[in-house]
Formats: C-alpha cells, sequence, structure tokens
C-alpha cells in the first residue's frame, strides 16, 4: 500500500511539474512580442525621420533631380526620342 501510495505521489508530482514547466515557458514569452513591436516602431520612426530630412535637404532633391533627369533622357533616346 505503502509503495503504491508512493509511486502515485511521484506520478502527480511529475504531471505537476510538468504543467508547470510548460506554464512558465509559455508566460516566459508573454512579452516578447511586445517588446519586439517597441523595436520596430522607434526603427520605424527613425527612418521616417532621416527621410523627412534628406528628402528637405537642397543637395538630397538636387541628386534625385540628376537621376530622373538622366533617367528620362535615357529612355528618350532608346526610342529614338530627342537628342
Amino acid at each position: 500500500m505503502t509503495r503504491r501510495l508512493s509511486a502515485r505521489v511521484v506520478q502527480v508530482s511529475r504531471a505537476s511539474a510538468a504543467r508547470l514547466i510548460a506554464a512558465r515557458g509559455a508566460a516566459g514569452e508573454d512579452g516578447a512580442a511586445t517588446a519586439e513591436y517597441a523595436v520596430v516602431t522607434v526603427a520605424a520612426a527613425g527612418l521616417g525621420g532621416i527621410l523627412i530630412k534628406l528628402l528637405s535637404s537642397d543637395w538630397f532633391l538636387q541628386i534625385l533631380k540628376s537621376i530622373l533627369e538622366w533617367i528620362i533622357r535615357t529612355a528618350l533616346s532608346f526610342f529614338g526620342i530627342g537628342g
């Protein structure tokens, strides 16, 4: 009887320990998604700030204008339009 009771206690203890480990493992990941969203949000805000700074600067607009003019000239010369 004592041996059977001891075996049952061990079995219940193992099952309880397994449930506890599973619950802790799942709970340990709860804040991970929130932290990842925070990192992505900060990165997006930083990238947005850099783009605003670039697009509002004269030298960047001049480079962009030069690139677009080159693309248009190349396309027109490819089709034999303009010179």
